[in-house]
């Protein structure tokens, strides 16, 4: 069975590799931060406009088909 400060130092270990981890991250500044939120939200916003409208025209078309097909 494991002890529990073992557990503990374990835990602390990791966390302590964590934290020294983060300090080594080139975080972005924030001019950098928002240029490339509004990148993202934009391209999102074109993807989204796309496959609505592929969307849109498959529909039309699939239900198109099958009127044809009822009639």
């Amino acid at each position: 069975m494991i002890k529990l400060s073992n557990i503990v130092s374990r835990i602390k270990s990791f966390l302590k590799g964590v934290y020294l981890e983060l300090k080594k991250v080139n975080w972005l500044n924030r001019q950098e931060l928002l240029r490339y939120t509004l990148i993202v939200i934009l391209v999102t916003f074109i993807v989204a406009a796309f496959l609505g409208g592929l969307d849109y025209i498959f529909m039309n078309l699939i239900q198109k088909f099958i009127l044809y097909r009822a009639s």
